[in-house]
């Protein structure tokens, strides 16, 4: 039965002028995750990742970790523009600098809440892509391999809220309680595909080189 796990990116730069890049800490989280996943006995891993610059950064240093080097881009695991839809649900531009993380967050939830009440096509293509992505992932692995697919938090949430059935308010707790470089898995059976853990960051439960805490969520 392949076992898939969704590895979420390492913490990325929120409040900078580009946010698409790895923090320091993200990239130690990576290799955190990565040390962790070559732990769990992965059998001859496919590696694939989003086509976003924190996705494909997160997935060559947990790669390296585990033994992959090979990363397979499938845009179709990339994250949606969060602050885009921030800024479009308050209705302005710029409506996001300077925001803190919690702030930010609350205009999110409210976003999706939006988008998934009136049926908004940004989030239903963004969540059936995923969806098509990982089945047909699931379909490709040959017997006796899994996979690992570097994503984000709204691609995970759509995912395993899809797989549950959990209704847009349980997808939109999901993405909010994501740990950056936490490890969700699925594994692929005779009936489908099916959620075995979610959100699991026991190996971030330490401080980086820094001294700073892993956990974090954006």
């Amino acid at each position: 039965m392949p076992a898939i796990v969704l590895l979420r990116h390492g913490q990325a730069s929120f409040g900078s002028a580009d946010y698409d890049q790895l923090s320091d800490l993200g990239r130690e989280q990576a290799a955190v995750a990565g040390r962790e996943l070559a732990l769990r006995g992965l059998r001859s891993p496919v590696l694939v990742s989003g086509a976003l610059s924190r996705q494909r950064e997160t997935a060559m240093i947990a790669g390296a970790e585990f033994g992959t080097e090979l990363i397979v881009i499938d845009s179709r695991f990339d994250e949606f523009d969060a602050h885009g839809a921030v800024e479009e649900h308050l209705g302005r531009a710029g409506a996001t600098t300077g925001m803190t993380s919690a702030e930010f967050q609350t205009h999110l939830d409210q976003a999706m809440a939006q988008w998934m009440a009136e049926g908004d096509p940004v989030w239903t293509v963004f969540a059936a892509e995923a969806l098509a992505g990982l089945s047909e992932l699931a379909q490709s692995l040959p017997r006796g391999t899994d996979a690992v697919v570097v994503t984000s938090a709204g691609v995970t949430a759509a995912l395993v809220g899809a797989l549950l059935h959990a209704g847009p308010e349980g997808v939109i707790s999901m993405n909010r309680v994501s740990i950056n470089a936490s490890i969700s898995t699925v594994v692929s059976g005779s009936r489908g595909l099916s959620v075995i853990s979610f959100n699991d960051h026991a190996h971030l439960r330490g401080e980086s080189a820094a001294g700073h805490s892993l956990l974090t969520n954006r």
